[in-house]
């Protein structure tokens, strides 16, 4: 064959093929590779719970006052403190109340002292009053003079009655005096820790109007958190569900205890004179109470906690991102997509049990180890459009 004509069939066996691949890709494309987000199904513990900011409190505190007026002559204690029940923490000076309680005994010695002046004449006028009787009986005298003597009689006996009454009244007194002398010496009303002293020595405390705070005590080794939980939530907790919180200055360190109490109105009603009113840009807070053992003191008054109320949990179960999960049909089943041996996503109808939003707990239909889309990333070369919101038969999380 002609050297020619060989390169001439070369040439256009070359351009047919190009020809031929050139349809190829135009009209043919290779199918694009998936590119998905993915997470594999693998055993986790999950919980379902009511999260709330909390403060922490004393699970007692007690502001100790003066109900003496005067100078504060001594503070026994300092800031931080232990003291025990009955303990001496301040003392007033006594000098007006000792003067009060002196006026006091003596008004009474003085009361005392009429009386018995009072009974010695009540005895001379039982005397006469027999006397006056015999001679009237045997009409040696007077009618007229027997009821004189019977007057005075009974004139006598109504004044000792009279004393007596004083008598009494003057206990009293002293009484009132030997306590107002007594509020001079200022004692501890429960055991606790000095957490404030309000009123330092040398200071002059008015009693008569307002009960002055000299110091503050508080029981810190059980603390009181107070969560604040949304109008939302409250309808979903209770007394004794399962409680834990943290603390900002030690976040991987957890508190459990239980919940003891949520308090049936919010903090406004304690400033509201009136029927409380609400508008709906209002956030409305009840407070759950909850205690937990603090030997170590490391718990303080005003500290921020975050808190979870469990409100279910499971432990070593199967799961999968809650941003996976597709639409739920009538029955109550769940459809994700399960990427195959080819790569491919296909359909899948699972079971679920408890879903925190974040991850789900699945019952039916999964297999540990197996790969769920989570989302669809958009393939290069396209427009961002296709994300994974836009997956077929699949929902954004809960918040989204």
């Amino acid at each position: 064959m002609p050297k020619n004509k060989l390169l001439r069939y070369t040439l256009l066996a070359l351009v047919l093929l190009a020809l031929a691949v050139a349809t190829k890709l135009v009209f043919f494309p290779a199918a694009k590779k998936p590119n998905f987000v993915t997470a594999t199904a693998a055993l986790a513990d999950l919980e379902q719970a009511v999260l709330a900011t909390g403060t922490v409190q004393a699970f007692k505190q007690v502001s100790v006052g003066a109900q003496a007026s005067g100078q504060i002559k001594s503070l026994k204690v300092a800031l931080g403190d232990t003291v025990k029940k009955g303990q001496l923490v301040a003392e007033i000076d006594s000098l007006t109340q000792q003067n009060s309680l002196r006026n006091a005994e003596a008004a009474l010695a003085n009361v005392q002292a009429q009386l018995l002046v009072k009974q010695a004449t009540l005895k001379q006028a039982e005397l006469s009053f027999q006397r006056e009787k015999t001679l009237l009986a045997a009409d040696a005298s007077s009618r007229a003079t027997f009821e004189a003597a019977d007057a005075a009689l009974q004139t006598a006996r109504a004044e000792i009655g009279s004393l007596q009454a004083q008598i009494a009244q003057a206990r009293i007194t002293v009484s009132t005096a030997q306590l107002n002398l007594g509020y001079t010496q200022i004692q501890a009303p429960i055991d606790g820790v000095v957490v404030a002293i309000v009123a330092q020595e040398g200071q002059t405390v008015n009693a008569n109007q307002t009960t002055p705070t000299i110091i503050k005590l508080a029981r810190l080794d059980t603390i009181t958190v107070k969560a604040q939980i949304s109008e939302a939530d409250v309808v979903r907790v209770k007394p004794g569900q399962k409680v834990y919180f943290t603390i900002l200055g030690a976040p991987d360190k957890r508190y459990t205890t239980t919940l003891r109490t949520v308090e049936p109105a919010p903090d406004s009603i304690l400033t509201d004179t009136t029927t409380t009113t609400t508008t709906s840009a209002t956030a409305i807070y009840y407070n759950g109470l909850l205690d937990v053992p603090n030997p170590e003191g490391q718990l303080r008054i005003s500290m921020t906690a975050q808190v979870s109320i469990v409100q279910s949990e499971a432990k070593q179960v199967l799961s999968i991102p809650s941003a996976a999960l597709g639409e739920r049909d009538r029955q109550g089943r769940t459809r994700v997509r399960v990427v195959n041996a080819d790569g491919q996503a296909e359909p899948r109808v699972v079971k679920v049990g408890l879903n925190n939003n974040v991850n789900a707990q699945i019952l039916e239909g999964l297999a540990e180890g197996e790969r769920v889309v989570v989302s669809e990333a958009p393939a290069a070369g396209t427009s961002g459009s296709s994300s994974g919101s836009g997956r077929s038969g699949m929902r954004p999380p809960p918040g989204m």
